[in-house]
């Protein structure tokens, strides 16, 4: 976009020697003028539109979320394995939190929260279905900037949608035989699916879980299987997104939207095109979480994750290669992320538009021969998550923060009412000071495993059911980051399990205590 003074400059210039033409052996002083009232009239009104582009114009918001990521995988969190440079990039530009947290630790309750603006428990949504009606004509995040002049749109994965199998056939959020769904059309000006091949794909493919001896042909379903797949990366669903995203940013740039972008990968099926599996080869070369003897014997039956190396048969070469798959697949979404936000840089509009990045929940990548989410361990209710804002420095923030969060903070940094309904907390003065502390806890639910997690600075606190009747973790993360052992049945720390108790139940009720009971 050019400059004020760019155009004054050049229209300028346009007018001068156009009345020089015009008004040939005329009164030099009267071209001037002339020339000097046209210029004012012109920087007028290209003021007008300046003040209504940047300051009191509305700011953008890019909203780009990933599938089952866990920060561990990113190269600005630390991993020296898998490159992510253009998310490395967004977080050059902003604020990158450390000990950010979703709301549930799987797709459909994590997503609903973080767009209605409510717990799971407030709103009953604990599996995959829309919180329309529970929230009644409660306006979601998107809808409150839909309803505030926005252009709204989302692009694949942001309310929940089915992964491969919604995928595969291109729709709106719900399986076949659902006709509610899971989305929200109310939240959007228009949406936008992107279908892709899944675990078809052509390539070499090979089923990992449940195949120990090699027979079992590539399969569907929320399964681990690994595809070096042929073709480019628009072959597949995140290749269609970051397509039709740059499209919407290039169609819309003359009014303000709200722009979400929903990357599928890295979740299973892990299929990428093949040369993002190249920096990975060979897989043995890998190297794995390390394996702790007896880890599962202190923590609650609850408390082991439903899909593990043991249960799924993956011996340490399968192991090895299912975290290449997922490295692939990481680099492959990071790349159809720079491909947006290079939209976004074309457009002119990196300077007026914010950016988050973020996942719906973490990832276990072996972690206590741990895979995949559910779990309420770090790995699992941990998210990455990045915010850049226009006009505010780069930082690290160490501060506690939520998914639920978003939806207040984003509409108070654009100037927005914020509904005093919503059960998030505004973290905007985070953006400017990363020491700023808003929560002493983080708090997160796996409804499957009827689990919940507070943690704080020093402990880590997992219950499962209302009464504990299921079993207790208890984890010093100070000494313990890990989480290895289990101290909840230690008689040195009942005070602090009751403590936390205590802790617990009032924050159960505070979440159910919501405007959705009046």
């Amino acid at each position: 976009m050019k400059s004020v003074y760019q155009h004054a400059r050049q229209m300028s210039r346009f007018i001068y020697l156009s009345t020089e033409s015009a008004h040939a052996g005329s009164n030099r002083y009267m071209k001037r003028t002339l020339t000097i009232v046209l210029l004012l009239l012109l920087m007028g009104s290209t003021l007008t539109q300046a003040a209504e582009r940047t300051g009191e114009h509305k700011i953008n918001v890019l909203f780009i979320i990933s599938d089952d990521l866990t920060a561990t995988a990113l190269s600005c969190y630390g991993n020296t394995v898998c490159r992510t440079p253009n998310i490395d990039a967004i977080a050059a530009r902003g604020t990158r939190f450390t000990r950010a947290y979703c709301q549930g630790t799987y797709c459909g309750p994590s997503r609903a929260s973080m767009l209605s603006g409510y717990y799971p428990h407030a709103t009953g949504v604990l599996g995959y279905t829309s919180p329309r009606p529970q929230i009644g004509d409660r306006e979601t995040w998107p809808q409150h900037f839909k309803n505030n002049g926005y252009y709204t749109a989302r692009v694949s994965k942001i309310y929940h949608m089915g992964v491969p199998g919604g995928i595969e056939y291109g729709g709106d959020g719900r399986d076949h035989n659902d006709g509610n769904g899971a989305d929200d059309e109310a939240s959007w000006t228009e949406r936008f699916n992107s279908p892709g091949p899944e675990w078809k794909a052509a390539g070499d493919g090979e089923t990992l879980e449940g195949n120990p001896d090699g027979t079992k042909p590539v399969v569907g379903g929320n399964t681990f299987v690994v595809v070096e797949a042929e073709g480019d990366d628009l072959v597949h669903s995140d290749g269609k997104t970051a397509r039709k995203a740059v499209e919407l940013i290039d169609a819309h740039q003359d009014e303000p939207f709200w722009l979400g972008v929903g990357f599928v990968r890295p979740h299973v099926p892990f299929v990428a095109p093949r040369p993002y599996f190249t920096p990975f080869l060979p897989y043995d070369d890998l190297t794995i979480p390390i394996k702790v003897p007896g880890d599962w014997d202190d923590i609650p039956t609850a408390g082991i994750n439903y899909k593990t190396s043991i249960n799924m048969q993956m011996d340490v070469r399968r192991q090895k290669k299912a975290l290449g798959g997922y490295y692939a697949c990481v680099s492959y979404m990071d790349a159809q992320v720079g491909k947006v936000m290079q939209a976004l840089r074309d457009a002119g509009l990196e300077d007026e538009t914010i950016v988050i990045f973020t996942s719906d929940h973490g990832y276990h990548l072996g972690e206590h021969d741990f895979w995949a989410k559910v779990s309420l361990r770090d790995e699992s209710a941990g998210v990455p998550l990045i915010i850049s804002v226009p006009g505010k420095q780069p930082a690290v923030c160490d501060s506690f923060v939520e998914l639920l969060d978003l939806y207040p903070t984003i509409s108070q940094v654009c100037g927005l009412d914020v509904p005093e309904r919503l059960q998030g907390q505004d973290i905007s003065p985070m953006l400017d000071d990363p020491t700023h502390t808003v929560r002493e806890a983080a708090f997160s639910v796996a409804p499957a495993r009827k689990g919940f997690l507070l943690r704080d600075n020093d402990w880590a606190y997992i219950q499962y059911e209302e009464d504990a009747s299921a079993g207790i973790e208890l984890f010093d993360t100070e000494a313990d980051p890990g989480q290895f052992h289990n101290l909840a049945s230690d008689p040195q720390h009942a005070a602090v399990v009751e403590r936390f108790r205590a802790q617990l139940a009032e924050k159960l009720r505070a979440v159910r205590d919501s405007d959705l009971e009046n």
